[in-house]
């Protein structure tokens, strides 16, 4: 096979699987010859029993929903295929052969394998005599009315809610007209629409090109078995949100129109990772649609989801749910608990009082202020400075791509856009505040104070350290009156800061980082005050890194042969600010 996965044989994996959720799980069960997973104590309890399945592949559901409080039972197919009809007849009748009469809901998506085959196993279980009620779930507003036909939509995320609430007034003991009512307006009330960057493959299938290579374009409206969309466009997140949300909200497009929020109505937002997406892009995913929700809609969600509930193997995309809230009943069986492994439930209830005031708590500037350096009265040439500084930090934005490579090659990757990052606040802090360019240190002060909140990493650390440390040395240095900062002043406080840094970090010239441009810099210019010899002291340092075997950082642990032709990422992005200084 073209593309690798653990497992490339599918029925091996599937029942693998399926057989792991007893081990998380000992309240449930495995039959595995009919590839389903049940609750224990539902075979014998009176309450409705609410069961789900479909094909494999997009888990947690269904099986992964099986436990006290959600589904009783759920039966599995091989991958993106629906089980069979005796496969589903013998978990109806596990269920129902000790109580007849308990009734049994039947939840499915809208595709028409499953439709056949579990609307087939419900007609040989009534014959039985079961009492046995069906809801099918079409929640994707990517198949419109002209294109759904006689079909109707595809089933898509949204019918998680639509199990987890039937499954939870099950266990409170309702009936089954009652546990089928509300699992069908929730159905009614629902809509869904996803997006991804590619089609996913299968296990034991050659791969399609596509799957493979991917291109820049996302596809609106894929489903959940690799099912073409509606539209690919190429769009930033802010853009595809704001795409997606009129598929939802949009009443005027009357083919794809199936609920109607206003603004100020309660939703459920759901939003779904689709196997592939790591949690970092999921939480940007939600930041933006929340967002747009109150900005664009003034919708507020009164509950939020946000994880895998319903993948598509591992496809790098999401989907999009909105539930309105027509009976109170809805968010309250939500919060339900349940025992089902698959489930992440959405906050506690009484956290959403607070629903819509979520935002930007960053402190002020009290603490700053508090902070603010007194004048050294180490003089400095405003306009001198701001051009030294202007052309230090630009060389080290402009080398960005240069240090990246260098530090994928060697390092972890982010070092070239940590420097420009400070090196762009930096930058944009003198340019504002022109007034701190006159004293010596309070400008160190200052500029340490923008590296702490703007460089992160490694080397956000190293320069805060050293720099708050050259404001300190500088300002041991002070004088009732006024004088310049000469080369002995910068010198003795380059040296205090050096001795400074060595005591939280063990690099050494010689271990293959920043210190081996940045002490022979501070012991030639503290010796000698001519700056362009230490400069040059400083490019030699961070020469001798070339061929260097590390032996602190995350340099320690790349393999390959390029840290023999490449100088230390760090120490190359100090050497290019330094030459600033003299250029």
């Amino acid at each position: 096979m073209l593309a690798k996965h653990l497992s490339n044989n599918p029925t091996t994996l599937v029942h693998a699987a399926l057989g792991s959720l007893p081990v998380i799980n000992p309240a449930v069960g495995f039959d595995a010859t009919n590839k389903t997973i049940y609750l224990h104590d539902a075979c014998s309890e009176s309450n409705v029993a609410v069961i789900s399945g479909g094909g494999s592949g997009h888990e947690p559901s269904f099986a992964g929903f099986v436990g006290k409080g959600m589904l009783s039972g759920a039966v599995a197919g091989s991958i993106f295929a629906s089980p069979t009809a005796d496969q589903v007849f013998r978990c109806l009748m596990r269920l129902g052969a000790e109580n007849p009469q308990r009734g049994i809901l039947v939840i499915i998506m809208n595709y028409t394998g499953d439709k056949l085959h579990f609307g087939m196993a419900v007609e040989k279980a009534r014959a039985q005599g079961l009492k046995v009620a069906m809801v099918i779930v079409g929640d994707d507003v990517g198949v419109g009315r002209l294109r759904g036909g006689r079909i109707g939509r595809r089933g898509l995320a949204g019918t998680v809610l639509v199990q987890k609430i039937a499954g939870a007034l099950a266990a409170k003991g309702a009936d089954l007209a009652e546990v089928t009512k509300i699992a069908s307006a929730v159905a009614d009330n629902i809509a869904t629409v996803g997006a991804s960057l590619a089609h996913v493959h299968v296990p034991g299938r050659a791969a399609a090109e596509d799957e493979l290579d991917g291109n820049d374009e996302i596809e609106i409206g894929m489903g959940i078995h690799n099912e073409e969309g509606f539209s690919r466009v190429r769009q930033d997140l802010p853009g595809l949100v704001q795409a997606l949300l009129k598929q939802l909200l949009d009443t005027t497009d009357k083919d794809r129109a199936f609920i109607d929020i206003r603004a100020g109505e309660r939703v459920v937002l759901m939003v779904n990772n689709l196997g592939g997406l790591s949690q970092l892009e999921l939480g940007a995913v939600t930041m933006e649609v929340s967002q747009q929700l109150g900005q664009r809609y003034h919708i507020i969600p009164r509950r939020v989801l946000s994880a895998t509930y319903m993948s598509s193997l591992n496809g790098l995309g999401f989907s999009i749910t909105l539930l309105k809230i027509v009976d109170d009943r809805f968010s309250e069986l939500l919060d339900a608990p349940t025992e089902a492994t698959g489930w992440l439930p959405p906050a506690p209830a009484a956290n959403w009082d607070r629903a819509g005031q979520a935002g930007d708590d960053s402190s002020t500037s009290t603490i700053t202020e508090h902070l603010e350096e007194s004048p050294s009265n180490l003089l400095l040439n405003p306009a001198l400075t701001q051009a030294i500084l202007t052309k230090a930090l630009n060389n080290v934005i402009a080398a960005e791509p240069e240090v990246t490579k260098y530090d994928t090659l060697v390092g972890d990757g982010d070092c070239g856009l940590c420097l420009k990052g400070g090196a762009e606040a930096v930058l944009a802090h003198i340019q504002s505040n022109a007034g701190v360019l006159g004293d010596a240190a309070q400008l160190v002060a200052a500029i340490a104070r923008v590296v702490e909140t703007s460089m992160d990493g490694t080397s956000g650390a190293l320069y805060a350290i050293f720099l708050n440390a050259l404001a300190h040395s500088l300002q041991r240095q002070a004088r009732p009156a006024p004088r310049p900062a000469s080369a002995a002043v910068w010198g003795a406080a380059l040296g205090g800061a050096m001795e400074a840094l060595s005591r939280y970090t063990p690099a050494r010239p010689g271990d293959r980082t920043v210190v081996d441009a940045l002490a022979p810099f501070v012991e030639v210019f503290a010796a000698s005050g001519d700056l362009a010899m230490a400069v040059d002291a400083a490019q030699k340092g961070c020469e001798s890194t070339k061929g260097m075997q590390a032996s602190l950082g995350r340099s320690v642990y790349v393999g390959g042969e390029e840290w023999k032709n490449c100088p230390d990422p760090g120490a190359y992005g100090l050497l290019l600010a330094l030459r600033g200084f003299v250029e």
